[in-house]
């Protein structure tokens, strides 16, 4: 298992869309692992392949308080989603240090293939129904900070842009 570099908004890459994985095999079943790593690594909850540039429609999610029940989640679909939203901060590994309010509906029904290719139905509620929402989101190239007004937006673009620039004189 390796640790993957993750993409930092506002790279260009973050706003690929990733296409369909074809087959469940032996590659991506070591990409799942080295993006488990590599969130581990980061302390996320979440990370979809499209944060570590690789544009193909795989999440791994841990939740647990205990960081030992990690999922994985490949083709994921919402097949519902309750229309009742919350409004909830948001980070992100691709957005360092910044948190803001965005609206996700407060449970959701998601189909997708598991780490052995077999689908399943995963029926969220709470931080999992979030973190699915925010996931996904990554894999259709949306950052959770597409949803903020677009002053919030120059503001995080300007302040991630000027960390990376002191981290590359370091």
């Amino acid at each position: 298992m390796a640790i993957l570099p993750i993409l930092c908004y506002p790279d260009p890459r973050l706003h690929k869309v990733a296409a369909p994985v074809q087959t469940v095999d032996a590659r991506i079943q070591a990409l799942v692992a080295d993006m488990l790593a590599t969130m581990y690594d980061a302390n996320g909850i979440g990370l979809a392949a499209t944060q570590v540039d690789v544009h193909e429609r795989v999440v791994v999610i841990d939740v647990s308080e205990e960081r030992d029940q990690p999922m994985v989640v490949i083709n994921p679909e919402i097949v519902w989603a309750s229309p009742e939203k919350q409004l909830g901060d948001e980070g992100c590994l691709s957005v360092p240090g910044i948190y803001d309010g965005v609206e996700r509906s407060v449970a959701v029904h998601v189909r997708a293939l598991d780490a052995q290719g077999q689908e399943r139905v995963i029926e969220a509620e709470g931080l999992l129904a979030v973190c699915l929402q925010h996931e996904m989101d990554h894999l259709r190239g949306k950052v959770f900070v597409d949803y903020l007004s677009q002053l919030k937006q120059g503001r995080i673009k300007t302040k991630l842009l000027k960390q990376q620039r002191e981290v590359a004189r370091d």
